[in-house]
């Protein structure tokens, strides 16, 4: 096989970067800087320095360190134990840390040269299927370069190689001013080996409902295989009356050689007045290791913020270990806690829990235990901070959703009224995915 495995995970963004981060005896401080970057990062921004925010950042916690000399004394056995698990700073695998190639692989070059074999000089599609990368969240619009034809087309052509290529367009119009304007192309090497699929689409009736997405998907000589599919919807929701945009984006990846793979599902959800849900799910394995994620988000608009994360990952040998926390903030009062846990080859659990309430006022609970003896409880000085409003809202997905708010739908005729059936006309297309497996405790 010209591409190696290797060259596989590293072309398909397939890294096991799940060893949890160990955090030490400061969670909390922690814990809000992760809370405070993570979006950013999903969304591929930066920083969350110019997010709307109340309170400034936290000091260093106040909760304290592990007390590692006297809990190792009294602990004995079980303190060492824990101190495999102790969560520092710095990255800890509880399974040796497996090899990955460069991002310079047989894998890309293979594909940059099945791209020419699909790319007529004159008039065939040119083949901008490629695997999709992992946590990159959902792309805006203009990073697809949807270009939809405006006569109905129907073409094939063979290139000298004996590869294949075809382009299709078209519209179908249906019941209340249903409109879909829609391409689709392709094309595969002469043995059939490879292969790349892509559709644009837009849809838009009387009710005001309007959507832009994309399809697309391919495999190579060696088995790989990838899809992804992405779509915005503009509608007036049924309760509120009020306009939402909704985006979604789902990406898989799968190797043909190895029992690797990965799938992401995200999607936003904004409404006109600042109510905003954020969220993805993912799920990831290479060989005797797996990995899940699922973190959320939601503002209503009002004032008060909800978020959370979830994380665990397990081997084929038994060893299980996860991560999750969850803060909720309204008016400067709110409260955060979480769980670190590890699960042995023989079953063995340990486990630190962790919490904080903050009663807006300059004082702050601080508390949290392990299942090897440590324990705090202290209230102490320290100013809240959280994200009372989301850094990209509906502002945002407006100015970047021209296309979307562009679509023109059919003429209505004089005296024919859009039937207003909000419910089916806002339903997103069918989720046949399946959702990643369940957490193992």
């Amino acid at each position: 096989m010209a591409a190696s495995s290797r060259g596989f995970a590293a072309q398909l963004d397939f890294r096991p970067e799940f060893a949890l981060p160990r955090r030490s005896g400061k969670l909390a401080l922690e814990l809000g800087k992760r809370a405070r970057r993570r979006g950013a990062r999903a969304e591929g921004l930066a920083d969350r320095a110019g997010a709307s925010r109340i309170g400034c950042c936290c000091s260093d916690s106040a909760v304290p360190a592990r007390r590692a000399a006297a809990a190792a004394a009294a602990a004995g056995k079980g303190a060492e134990k824990s101190d495999d698990w102790r969560f520092e700073s710095k990255m800890i695998s509880p399974t040796p840390v497996m090899p990955f190639a460069s991002p310079q692989s047989h894998f890309v070059s293979k594909q940059e040269k099945f791209y020419p074999r699909c790319t007529p000089r004159n008039s065939g599609p040119q083949s901008r299927d490629t695997p999709p990368k992992r946590d990159t969240g959902i792309a805006n619009e203009k990073d697809w370069g949807i270009n939809l034809l405006n006569e109905n087309v129907n073409e094939t052509g063979t290139n000298e190689d004996g590869s294949t290529w075809y382009r299709e367009s078209g519209e179908d119009l249906g019941d209340n001013g249903y409109k879909c304007r829609w391409t689709r192309m392709g094309g595969r090497s002469h043995d059939g080996s490879s292969e790349w699929k892509e559709t644009w689409w837009e849809k838009s009736d009387w009710s005001g409902y309007k959507e832009l997405g994309v399809e697309k998907s391919g495999k190579n000589a060696e088995g790989d295989s990838w899809w992804e599919t992405w779509n915005e919807v503009l509608y007036q929701d049924e309760w509120s009356n009020l306009a939402r945009i909704e985006r979604s984006a789902q990406k898989q990846a799968k190797s043909g050689t190895e029992n690797a793979g990965w799938h992401e599902k995200w999607w936003e959800k904004y409404d006109a007045k600042g109510w905003t849900e954020k969220g993805a799910h993912k799920y990831g394995r290479l060989n005797e290791q797996s990995w899940w994620e699922k973190w959320g988000e939601h503002y209503d608009g009002r004032g008060s913020v909800l978020k959370w994360t979830d994380k665990w990952a397990e081997t084929e040998l038994g060893t299980k270990w996860g991560d999750k926390w969850e803060e909720k903030f309204f008016a400067g009062i709110g409260s955060r806690q979480g769980e670190t846990w590890h699960v042995s080859q023989t079953g063995e659990r340990w486990s630190r829990t962790w919490g904080e309430e903050h009663f807006g006022n300059g004082k702050v609970h601080k508390y949290g235990k392990s299942t090897t003896g440590e324990s705090w409880d202290i209230v102490v000085d320290e100013e809240t901070y959280y994200e009372a409003e989301p850094h990209y809202g509906w502002a945002d997905v407006v100015g970047d959703s021209t296309q979307l708010l562009s679509i023109k739908p059919c003429d209505r005729p004089p005296g024919v009224y859009p039937n207003l059936d909000f419910g089916s006309a806002a339903s997103p297309p069918p989720d046949n995915s399946q959702d990643p497996p369940a957490a193992p405790l």
